[in-house]
């Protein structure tokens, strides 16, 4: 195909995670022919970059030519511009960020729980002898053994 012939696209840098391969995305605004409303298109190409100098967020100049590969149909012509692109790594959790920032409300009910077993340990004190009186009174235990007596009776039954 003669050069002058060949087409030439401007896009962006999308992935190039493939070797001597990076893949170029590039994006327009079409107007939809019944509802008149702008639709977003886009196209993708696989180009052929056989120094590996493209990275992520570059903006590139591609020109087609002769089949590389089934899909790789377009070669790196330039790199118009360089996009800074910052490494960020995952925060650990555990050291960098305290619990009181991550996790308030656990921390609350936490907070709460001593609380209460502060004022529970403090409490059993002035609750013995309450406790005494409940357990010489056996008012409760004939009623489960009538109930118990009843049911055996109903099985007998059946």
């Amino acid at each position: 195909m003669a050069r002058s012939m060949r087409k030439v696209r401007v896009g962006a840098v999308v992935r190039t995670n493939q070797d001597k391969t990076a893949i170029v995305e590039m994006v327009w605004k079409q107007r939809h022919r019944l509802y008149r409303k702008q639709m977003r298109r886009v196209a993708r190409f696989y180009v052929h970059d056989e120094q590996n100098q493209c990275r992520l967020g570059d903006t590139v100049r591609i020109e087609e030519t002769r089949r590389i590969s089934k899909n790789k149909h377009w070669r790196l012509m330039e790199i118009l511009e360089r996009k800074q692109v910052a490494d960020v790594k995952p925060i650990d959790l555990e050291t960098d960020v305290s619990q009181e920032i991550t996790q308030p409300r656990i921390l609350a009910a936490e907070a709460r729980a001593e609380a209460v077993a502060e004022a529970a340990s403090q409490e059993p004190e002035a609750e013995e002898p309450e406790a005494q009186a409940a357990e010489e009174e056996p008012e409760e235990e004939p009623e489960e053994d009538a109930k118990e007596a009843e049911g055996d009776e109903q099985e007998e039954k059946e």
